[in-house]
């Protein structure tokens, strides 16, 4: 099997950290996204999205969707847990994985593609609406802080895939310059101790 990916994007990255912390060796193909690589007849037919990453197994069924992934490998390789044990906790790491993704990964992306017009050759970037999603990620950042004054990490005690997903957008939202202001220590907290996982190098 192998997973298509682009090396710098924030989606990709979850799934590498997801699958180190699983210590799951894989095959990765890179995708020049910003040449449309992603974009071809051929790579459409495997992965209708365009979007990356996505996973092709072995028989050539085709995965896509980074939370799909992660699901199908949390399936086979249920030991070290990064999407919960028991009915409470899957339910309370799918609640804050969510929320981290549609409430400041989601907005990051939105300003980073409205603002930058990265990919301005096939969509019609509106920057107001990079600005407001942009802002919208900064509020978020005072939730986040609240809930990690609290909790070691994001969905409780245990570091999880909600983790990840925090950790590749806080990285991310560098290029559109957002970062947790200097009154947010318990983000810092945090992200001094997820950081140094070996697998945040992934």
């Amino acid at each position: 099997m192998k997973i298509y990916e682009a090396s710098t994007a924030p989606n990709p990255r979850r799934v590498r950290i997801f699958l180190a912390e699983k210590g799951i060796e894989m095959e990765y193909v890179q995708l020049d996204i910003g040449a449309g690589e992603n974009l071809t007849k051929e790579q459409r037919k495997k992965n209708p999205s365009t979007k990356v990453p996505f996973l092709e197994l072995d028989d050539g069924i085709c995965i896509g969707e980074t939370v799909a992934i992660c699901r199908y490998f949390e399936e086979l390789h249920p030991e070290i847990p990064l999407m919960g044990t028991g009915a409470l906790e899957k339910a309370q790491i799918e609640m804050w994985q969510r929320n981290v993704e549609f409430y400041f990964m989601l907005q990051v992306g939105m300003c980073f593609q409205h603002s930058t017009g990265y990919f301005k050759d096939r969509m019609t970037p509106v920057p107001d609406y990079g600005n407001a999603a942009g802002a919208l990620a900064v509020s978020y950042l005072d939730i986040l802080d609240e809930r990690l004054a609290t909790s070691a990490y994001v969905a409780g005690d245990s570091f999880s895939i909600a983790d990840i997903t925090l950790l590749c957008a806080l990285d991310f939202a560098r290029v559109v310059k957002i970062r947790p202001s200097e009154q947010q220590v318990n983000i810092a907290r945090w992200y001094a101790d997820v950081s140094a996982r070996p697998s945040a190098k992934a």
